[in-house]
C-alpha cells in the first residue's frame, strides 16, 4: 500500500490558493495570500452540530466515531479563509482581463523555474507522457501556475479551512459550497486515518488544497500515484510523483493523446450564431462542420478536427475578446480548474517554457 507523505509545518511555504470551486484544486485561478495569524481563531469542539456531522463521517466512511470527533474538536475557524473564499468586490467599470491574467504567470521568474523543473525532471516527464500520453509542457505548466515548482503551497492548516468551509460557508458568496468542502473534508478525515497522517500537520490552500499540484483531499485520494516507485505518494517532496499525478488527473478526465489543446477561429458575425456557439460556454459541443455553418471560421487545422469543439471566450478589458476553438483536452485542463483563462495561462506558460528548453539544448 502506497503512504502519502506530507513535510512539516516549518517547511510549508507561503499560499498560493486556488478559488473555491476547484475540481483539483480551484476555479478562477490561484491567488497569492499571506496565511493569517490565529489568534482570532475559534475552536470548533463546542459547536453542537459537531456530534452530529462526526458521526455521520464516521458513518459514511467506515472511521472511528470517537476518532472523527476528537479530530474536528481539534480544527479552528478561520476569519480570512471565510473571507477569501467569497467573491472580491467588484470595481465599478472594470472588467477581466486576459492580458493581465496571463502576466501573472507567463513571466520570467516562472519561466525560470520551470525550465529547471524540467530539466530536472526530464526523464520522469517522458515517461509520464509515454504512459498517460499527456506533454511535459502541459504538465510543467499546472505545476508552475499552481505552486511555482513547489515554491508556494500554502499555510493553513487543511482540517482547519476545510471545517471553516463546511460549517461556516460564508453567505456572500455566489453560491453556498459547504457541500463539497464537507466531502472534502469526509475525503481528508479518511486519507490521514488510512495513512496514518496527523489531521493537524497538513498545510495548504485556503481552499484547503495541498502539495506542488494542489490536489484536494479526494484528489489524492483517488488520483495521485508513486511515480517513483518508492512505495509512497509524496506530492510535496517528490517531484515524480507530482509528475505522474497530474497527468494520470488530466487522463482520467478525457485528455486524448496527440490531440491539440485549442485552434485559431474567427468567431461568427451574426450575433445570434455567435450565442448559440458560446452557449456550452467550455464544453466541447460543436463539430468542426458546425462551426463553419455557424459562420465561425477555424483555422486549417481546425478544420480536419474530428472531435467536438466549443468557442472559448476571454475578455481583455475595455478591448474586444479573444477567442478560441477549444478540444477535449483544453476541457481536460479545465477539470483541474474550470477556467478558460486558467487554462490557456497553464498551455502557455507551458508552451513557452519548453520552447526554452528545446531552444537551449
Amino acid at each position: 500500500m502506497t503512504r502519502t507523505v506530507f513535510p512539516p509545518a516549518a517547511l510549508a511555504a507561503c499560499l498560493v490558493c486556488l478559488a473555491a470551486t476547484a475540481c483539483a484544486a480551484g476555479v478562477d485561478g490561484p491567488r497569492a495570500v499571506q496565511a493569517p495569524q490565529t489568534s482570532d481563531s475559534t475552536s470548533y469542539g463546542a459547536r453542537s452540530e459537531l456530534p452530529a456531522m462526526a458521526a455521520g463521517i464516521s458513518e459514511r466512511r467506515g472511521l472511528d466515531p470517537a476518532w472523527v470527533e476528537a479530530t474536528l474538536a481539534k480544527a479552528r475557524y478561520e476569519p480570512s479563509v471565510a473571507r477569501l473564499i467569497a467573491p472580491p468586490p467588484t470595481t465599478p467599470g472594470t472588467a477581466r482581463n486576459w492580458a493581465a491574467y496571463r502576466a501573472r504567470f507567463v513571466e520570467p521568474v516562472r519561466i525560470r523555474a520551470g525550465v529547471q523543473f524540467w530539466r530536472d525532471n526530464e526523464p520522469a516527464l517522458r515517461e509520464a507522457e509515454a504512459r498517460w500520453g499527456v506533454p511535459a509542457e502541459i504538465v510543467v505548466g499546472i505545476v508552475g501556475v499552481e505552486t511555482l515548482y513547489g515554491r508556494h503551497m500554502g499555510s493553513y492548516r487543511v482540517l482547519d479551512a476545510l471545517a471553516t468551509l463546511s460549517f461556516d460557508f460564508p453567505k456572500e458568496a455566489r453560491r453556498d459550497r459547504s457541500g463539497y468542502f464537507r466531502s472534502e473534508l469526509e475525503h481528508y478525515l479518511l486519507l490521514c486515518r488510512s495513512r496514518d497522517i496527523d489531521p493537524l500537520s497538513v498545510l495548504g490552500s485556503y481552499a484547503g488544497a495541498s502539495g506542488m499540484p494542489q490536489f484536494m483531499p479526494s484528489s489524492i485520494l483517488y488520483y495521485a500515484v508513486d511515480f517513483d516507485g518508492d512505495g509512497r505518494t509524496d506530492l510535496h517532496g517528490s517531484p515524480t510523483d507530482v509528475i505522474g499525478s497530474v497527468a494520470n488527473y488530466l487522463a482520467e478526465f478525457g485528455w486524448q493523446p496527440g490531440m491539440n489543446t485549442h485552434y485559431g477561429v474567427n468567431v461568427p458575425v451574426e450575433e445570434s450564431n455567435r450565442r448559440v456557439l458560446l452557449a456550452p460556454d467550455i464544453l466541447p459541443s460543436f463539430s468542426a462542420a458546425e462551426f463553419t455553418e455557424r459562420g465561425a471560421a477555424l483555422d486549417a487545422a481546425g478544420r480536419a478536427h474530428q472531435g467536438p469543439l466549443a468557442l472559448v471566450e476571454v475578455h481583455n478589458g475595455d478591448d474586444p475578446p479573444s477567442y478560441v476553438a477549444g478540444t477535449q483536452n483544453f476541457y481536460a485542463i479545465t477539470r483541474y480548474n474550470q477556467s478558460s483563462y486558467y487554462a490557456l495561462a497553464v498551455i502557455e506558460l507551458g508552451r513557452a517554457i519548453g520552447t526554452v528548453v528545446e531552444a537551449t539544448r
